[in-house]
């Protein structure tokens, strides 16, 4: 996941002493310890293992906040990274997962830098992209540069390899990557993209990534739905979820602030949600806030 691009006067003899080199022998030694079961991952998530001061934090027991400045962080020089879970050197007993959710990282990524090629397998990754632009390259021969509000999605099944550049001269790309454990394993490696403007996620919940593939969204092969949304000041947006559920809300770390039944996030927060019907979330500050929710069993 972290392996940079050699730079054009490096050569293999200095890149292989590189801090960056070691750090990306540290994160592929990660990627072979973090392909725990979801029923390990989840016994390691109860309530009580939980931070007491997010409980407390709380006007609603049942909406547990994930702070913005309690994600686990790294700042590469090239890339500046929070990860929501665990991942990398960032390890925290109480942040495996959320049901099938095993990562969510806020990344980004300065101009002509990016991740070389990489593998994964048994998982399915999605990244939501916030703004800039995002160059893709894989081993199924998909090649295509991402731009604000697409979502691109790769089941990585038995196994592919793929690359992500920044390749514009001068703007950094914001974006968010998620990985979900599928409910089925040796699925064939596949990949694909959906565009969604920002007038389909103004003052609504749209629909990005569904466990049937509704609505000519992109199918997960696991039970969670996926929305964005871009709040306008005072508006709000409601979900049924349901108590036999969980959900999950991330805040885009790009200015906006919310309320998510009386419970207050602002930018770069997440929220657990367990045992709730409905979500009454409302957008709090001047700025639109980007938003997406999570609906998953």
């Amino acid at each position: 996941r972290f392996v940079r691009r050699k730079g054009r006067n490096e050569k293999d003899s200095d890149l292989s002493e590189s801090p960056c080199m070691r750090k990306a022998l540290q994160i592929i030694l990660f990627f072979l310890c973090a392909t725990q079961t979801t029923s390990e991952i989840e016994s390691k998530f109860s309530s009580q293992l939980l931070p007491q001061n997010m409980a407390t934090a709380t006007t609603n027991n049942n909406i547990i906040l994930r702070k913005s400045n309690e994600r686990g962080h790294a700042n590469h020089g090239w890339l500046n990274t929070y990860h929501t879970f665990n991942f990398a050197d960032y390890h925290d007993q109480r942040f495996d997962s959320w049901g099938c959710l095993r990562v969510l990282n806020e990344d980004r990524v300065l101009p002509t830098e990016g991740f070389g090629t990489h593998g994964h397998r048994e998982f399915e990754i999605f990244s939501y992209i916030v703004s800039g632009e995002l160059e893709h390259k894989d081993s199924l021969n998909n090649q295509e540069i991402l731009k604000k509000g697409e979502v691109q999605f790769t089941s990585a099944g038995t196994g592919m390899r793929h690359s992500e550049f920044n390749i514009h001269p001068s703007e950094t790309v914001h974006f968010l990557q998620m990985w979900v454990t599928p409910n089925v394993k040796g699925l064939t490696p596949s990949y694909c993209t959906r565009q969604y403007s920002d007038e389909q996620k103004k003052d609504k919940l749209q629909l990005i990534v569904s466990k049937d593939g509704r609505d000519n969204t992109i199918l997960i092969h696991n039970d969670i739905d996926v929305y964005a949304s871009i709040l306008s000041q005072g508006k709000s947006v409601t979900h049924h979820l349901g108590k036999d559920r969980r959900g999950y809300i991330h805040l885009v770390q790009n200015g906006g602030k919310v309320s998510v039944n009386g419970v207050e996030l602002q930018e770069g927060d997440g929220a657990f949600i367990k045992q709730v019907d409905e979500l009454v979330i409302i957008s709090e500050a001047e700025k639109p806030a980007e938003f997406l929710l999570f609906d998953l069993a």
